[in-house]
């Protein structure tokens, strides 16, 4: 990683467990499945506590005072949570229509959390004007290639954690595309100093119906990445304009692997199956890569004896507003065994 030196921020970030996935695999047909599971990411429950940790090192380390970001929820928890141990000011530049509970996710930190009347790319046109008029250390702006690099964590955890071996197959959401890339990276890093033997690792891009410009161009075989209006409810990953689309296909294609995009119902699917199933309560961003994995099984593209991780990149209690209206009602009885028992039937029934 690039920095200088001990870590100054994110002491406690990374290392999240590698879940093999067994319910999962006899559900979706196939042998050996696993969740690289960042719903427990330290300190605010997603990837994003990885490449903060770095970039407000670097940040440390170039003298900065005030830390800022632009964000869709989970980026601006980190800023805001590792910002204030790590002894930052801090500006949070958001879209007024993110998640109540990722407003107040962040709220909570203090930070200056500014809420812009617009989508993430217009949040994040407006911070590279601020970035280039005020001397503050923005994250994913003007230290973002220190940031991108937290990301081959997760690449690298990976390979440890099968026994120094790289899967087969492994599925990650896009929104920027960054995090695909630097996971490709990780493989390929590993493998040029001798600590992996091989890598044909094929990576898979997943992204929402609503918002999938990497996915439609990998589809159509081309470089170019045509920005799309977000229109999702996986609002983490509500990037119209991908800043690394084009590092992203190129990733895709590079590994033989793929891009494919779900519906905002088949991303509920994705949240409920892997609750059901693994007893994860994964983000929107999560049910987007178990619902794709899903698919690219059902086409034949992730075969049923290989090696898969799906990534899952933070918690669900992160985006509990997407379940609303579609979940089961609790059944409602008084405190009676003979009701209990008619609810009992019911269910037995079902």
């Amino acid at each position: 990683l690039p920095i200088d030196g001990e870590p100054q921020a994110g002491l406690y970030s990374g290392f999240t467990p590698l879940v093999k996935a067994n319910n999962l695999a006899r559900e979706l047909g196939v042998k050996e499945l696993y969740i690289k599971d960042d719903t427990v990411a330290h300190p605010t429950f997603s990837f994003k506590d990885r490449v903060v940790a770095v970039a407000l090192t670097k940040a440390k380390e170039f003298g900065f005072d005030t830390v800022a970001c632009a964000s869709t929820g989970n980026l601006a928890h980190s800023v805001s949570a590792q910002g204030a141990k790590a002894g930052f000011n801090r500006f949070i530049f958001i879209p007024a229509t993110l998640e109540p509970s990722k407003i107040v996710s962040s709220l909570v930190f203090v930070p200056n959390l500014i809420a812009v009347d617009g989508n993430y790319d217009d949040v994040n046109r407006l911070c590279s004007e601020i970035a280039n008029k005020y001397r503050w250390a923005f994250v994913n702006i003007n230290i973002r290639p220190f940031y991108a690099e937290g990301s081959k964590t997760i690449g690298f955890e990976i390979a440890e954690q099968l026994g120094w071996k790289a899967p087969d197959n492994v599925v990650v959401p896009c929104a920027s595309g960054s995090l695909l890339t630097k996971i490709w990276k990780a493989f390929k890093e590993l493998k040029e100093v001798g600590i992996l033997k091989d890598v044909k690792t094929r990576v898979f891009a997943a992204q929402a119906l609503g918002c999938n410009p990497i996915a439609t161009a990998i589809k159509n075989d081309t470089d170019v990445i045509r920005p799309v209006k977000p229109d999702t409810i996986a609002k983490s990953l509500a990037i119209g304009n991908p800043a690394d689309g084009y590092y992203a296909y190129k990733a895709v294609k590079e590994s033989g692997g793929y891009g494919e995009d779900v519906t905002d119902d088949e991303i509920v699917e994705g949240i409920k199956m892997l609750a059901r199933t693994e007893g994860i309560f994964a983000e929107t961003a999560g049910g987007v890569t178990v619902a794709v994995t899903k698919k690219l099984i059902e086409q034949g593209r992730i075969g049923k004896n290989e090696t898969t991780v799906i990534c899952v990149t933070g918690n669900g209690l992160k985006t509990k507003e997407a379940l609303d209206g579609r979940m089961n009602e609790p059944k409602y009885i008084k405190p009676s065994l003979g009701d209990f028992e008619k609810v009992l039937k019911e269910i037995n029934r079902e």
